[in-house]
């Protein structure tokens, strides 16, 4: 296990006159998929006397938008995020393995109707636990971002996909200081890749900045080179890449707000033409406590979708060509409560929204002209989900 890394001041100083402003996202999209029944994983919390015991698994028939009865997959603690092999072999959840918080590996298995999850492989994140973790594009290495260290690891895997060891840690500067109790560190708080591989990047809630690293899949390693820099007080979270690769959607979760930056993919880098609001303050006003979770974009690139808790949302924004920027065309309750995560199923007609607090998987059907959500009446008992995996 390599030592933790803490990026110098003065290369801090050097790689911020270099990027000026920026922020970004990033995500994968397979092309649209024919009608099919498709695996559907949900990590959760495991409060001690919760109902969940672990990752449940159900199937979604992408044709009638139904989602079958979910089922314990694997009983572990607290699986919050989840993330697929591109091999579509392994899971790896963020968890607490024997009490230590780990990230583990399982080998999807499939026998007859029933498909399990074999754990295969365990390591210690360290820093104080991982709140995100993903997996290259490649399949060569997991990244995963822990929030309270505020840090980044990378992770070696074998060819199978088995775990081999944790080779990096990077440590993350500061936090920005401008929201009192949220800010005074920093906050790592999702990880993913650039599409060719060359690049990691991860939003801090805590620095007001995405963290960019050039990445080494085949030695599992991270060199600081950059940052993108997003509004003062906004707290990024997540982020995503539209499927061009060449635009960047931000979620902001203190200031629920969406930034949108354009990528340049030679020089890793990203510059900043948008921030748009998720909700209006007229709304916010009326609610006791809001912040945003999750964001997502349409396979077709046409359409962004982000979550807002409290208020019990998903947003929804039409792309306006050619500039990329966001327009808010609808903000749909989730019916439930606590929308920590979402996700769109591979096809693009369907979104299912996960109410953490009300246990419950509500299924919206997707508009492929307006973007627009249209709840389907339909909603499948999960216990306390935070994550939504196909």
């Amino acid at each position: 296990m390599t030592p933790m890394k803490v990026f110098p001041r003065a290369a801090r100083r050097s790689v911020s006159r270099l990027l000026g402003l920026g922020c970004l996202i990033m995500s994968a999209f397979a092309s649209p998929a024919t009608a099919e029944s498709v695996d559907v994983w949900f990590g959760t919390t495991t409060p001690r006397e919760g109902p969940s015991k672990g990752i449940y698994h159900a199937t979604f028939d992408t044709e009638s938008g139904k989602l079958s009865p979910a089922e314990l997959a694997a009983e572990i603690d607290g699986p919050g995020f989840l993330a697929k092999h591109p091999g579509g072999t392994m899971l790896y959840a963020a968890a607490s393995d024997n009490g230590k918080p780990s990230i583990v590996a399982y080998r999807i298995e499939r026998q007859e109707d029933q498909t399990r999850l074999v754990k295969d492989s365990s390591v210690e994140t360290g820093d104080g636990g991982a709140a995100h973790v993903s997996v290259s594009r490649d399949g060569k290495v997991v990244l995963s971002a822990q929030y309270g260290g505020g840090s980044t690891a990378a992770y070696r895997l074998a060819p199978n996909g088995s775990l081999l060891e944790r080779s990096d840690l990077e440590k993350h500067p500061e936090g920005s200081g401008v929201v009192a109790g949220r800010q005074e560190k920093a906050h790592a708080h999702w990880t993913g890749t650039s599409p060719d591989d060359r690049f990691a990047f991860v939003p801090d809630l805590g620095m007001d900045r995405v963290v960019i690293y050039k990445l080494n899949t085949d030695q599992g390693t991270l060199e600081p080179h950059g940052y993108g820099v997003c509004p003062q007080g906004g707290g990024p979270r997540h982020m995503k890449f539209d499927p061009s690769g060449e635009r960047i959607y931000v979620l902001n979760e203190l200031s629920l707000s969406v930034t949108v930056f354009n990528y340049d993919p030679e020089a890793g880098t990203m510059t900043a033409v948008q921030t748009v609001p998720t909700l209006s303050e007229a709304v916010k006003d009326g609610e006791r406590f809001n912040s945003a979770s999750e964001i997502r974009v349409h396979p077709t690139g046409k359409f962004v979708y982000s979550a807002n808790r409290g208020n019990d949302t998903i947003t929804v924004f039409s792309v306006l060509e050619p500039s990329g920027q966001l327009r808010v065309i609808q903000v749909q309750p989730i019916h439930g409560a606590w929308p920590r995560n979402f996700n769109l199923d591979p096809t693009g007609k369907w979104l299912l929204a996960a109410g953490r607090n009300t246990n419950s998987v509500t299924i919206f059907e997707i508009d492929p002209d307006s973007g627009k959500l249209q709840f389907t009446m339909d909603s499948v008992m999960v216990p306390t989900p935070i994550c939504v995996t196909f």
